[in-house]
């Protein structure tokens, strides 16, 4: 039997219409919710995620721009534009894409936005509070998943989870969320990546598997818990002449061959990503109502 298809796009959709009447409260008392990408350099898959994250925005009433700036840009000059975001109180969240030239430093940079803008959860105080179950902000792909299970009834407690892959923006604190005593975490959570002798062996244990190693259909049927909850975080470029683009979009997970396994799947494109952008218009919201309620304090 086919897997049930996990539709991000649905799932995004009503978020954001719960969000746009939170922007709406806000409006009322005279504040506009601002959102800022800050883009440097020419990265197509960037440049493509900026646009739709913009438009997005745009939406649901968040005023959103983008700050374009050329590859050859000076560390010195980044944090000056960083600075100014910093203290420009129509901005009340804001991210640097990421990946930077390698000639800019990714850790400097994150560690220069301020906590309270910073929209992607990326800054170390923001990681922590995440960590310690006190969060300002959610990291926006990590937020997504969880969501997606919230929305489908699929219970994570005392579930087997093995996520494949451990990067800073979603293995590792996806680990770390799923891993929490709280009722959409208290998973007992297996963290596999390059150092792991025997990812398949992990793999087939899981009740809930997430690939994010960013290998195209790296995970088979084959390592597939039958009725597993399979999620796909993969957006990977493969070659394909038989479409105008020259190329497609697929995931690390063999969705035809998985989706016949699989209790759940998600898809992509039409999975995670909506979600990935949906959730960083949400710690945009957030931001500006803590700006709105400055006494307002953390849990």
């Amino acid at each position: 039997m086919a897997a049930q298809i996990i539709d991000g796009k649905k799932v995004a959709e009503e978020l954001r219409e719960w969000l746009a009447v939170r922007v709406g409260q806000l409006k009322t008392r005279g504040i506009v919710p601002g959102l800022t990408a800050v883009l440097v350099g020419d990265n197509a898959a960037s440049a493509s995620y900026v646009r739709s994250k913009k438009t997005a925005a745009a939406k649901i009433g968040i005023n959103s721009s983008v700050i374009e700036l050329p590859a050859t840009i000076k560390q010195a000059e980044l944090d000056s534009i960083i600075d100014r975001l910093n203290i420009d109180r129509s901005v009340h969240g804001y991210i640097v894409q990421l990946p930077l030239p390698k000639h800019l430093n990714v850790a400097h940079t994150i560690n220069r936005i301020l906590p309270s803008k910073d929209a992607d959860c990326f800054h170390p105080e923001n990681v922590g509070l995440m960590t310690l179950g006190r969060p300002r902000f959610l990291p926006a792909t990590p937020a997504g998943i969880i969501e997606l299970l919230r929305y489908y009834h699929i219970s994570t407690s005392g579930a087997e989870v093995v996520v494949l892959g451990r990067s800073d923006i979603v293995g590792r604190p996806l680990s770390i969320m799923l891993s929490q005593k709280s009722q959409h975490g208290n998973a007992t959570v297996t963290v596999c990546h390059t150092g792991t002798r025997d990812l398949s062996e992990h793999a087939r244990r899981a009740d809930i598997l997430i690939a994010a190693m960013g290998r195209p259909n790296t995970v088979t049927a084959e390592i597939v818990k039958p009725g597993a909850v399979v999620i796909d975080v993969g957006t990977n470029r493969v070659s394909d002449p038989t479409v105008e683009k020259g190329y497609r979009i697929v995931g690390d997970v063999d969705f035809p061959a998985v989706s016949e396994v699989a209790g759940y799947i998600t898809p992509v494109p039409g999975g995670v990503g909506p979600m990935t952008v949906a959730m960083l218009l949400a710690n945009t919201v957030t931001a500006a109502e803590l700006a709105a309620s400055p006494n307002k304090q953390l849990l």
